[in-house]
């Protein structure tokens, strides 16, 4: 399909010119859309691949969200970098949790607390002007 790959290129291109801080966004994005899909797959008790669907995309999302948690710099960061290094593994252990006992509990207390992060981080960039923010995510 020309149109398939037309999407690809354009998303590698998105993403090998975001700053780092519109890869940040884009990462929360990708690991709200795979909580998403894990939640809905616990609902659609008709799906005969729905423990298929939640196994992969909770591992997707907790391989994203060990992303964020690897970006840390824990040295610059200081305490905000910490913190966010206990929250994220904090996540990651619900998801795991709710993979393992199948239970969509878990997997929606994680996305409001993504989605969460993700509009504080959406707000901080659109207040900014195109200016440096690493420092106060603690990226090194």
């Amino acid at each position: 399909m020309v149109a398939t790959g037309y999407a690809r290129t354009y998303r590698a291109n998105a993403i090998l010119t975001a700053s780092p801080g519109q890869l940040v966004l884009m990462l929360y994005d990708g690991a709200l859309k795979a909580i998403g899909l894990a939640r809905e797959a616990f609902e659609n008790t008709a799906d005969p691949k729905r423990i298929e669907t939640i196994n992969t995309q909770l591992l997707k999302a907790q391989a994203i969200i060990g992303e964020l948690q690897n970006g840390l710099n824990l040295e610059v960061g200081g305490e905000f970098a910490r913190t966010m290094h206990r929250l994220y593994d904090y996540h990651n252990r619900r998801l795991l949790e709710a993979n393992i006992r199948k239970q969509v509990e878990p997997v929606v207390e994680v996305e409001r607390l993504v989605r969460e992060l993700r509009d504080a981080w959406a707000q901080m960039l659109s207040q900014q002007d195109g200016g440096s923010i690493e420092h106060i995510r603690g990226v090194a």
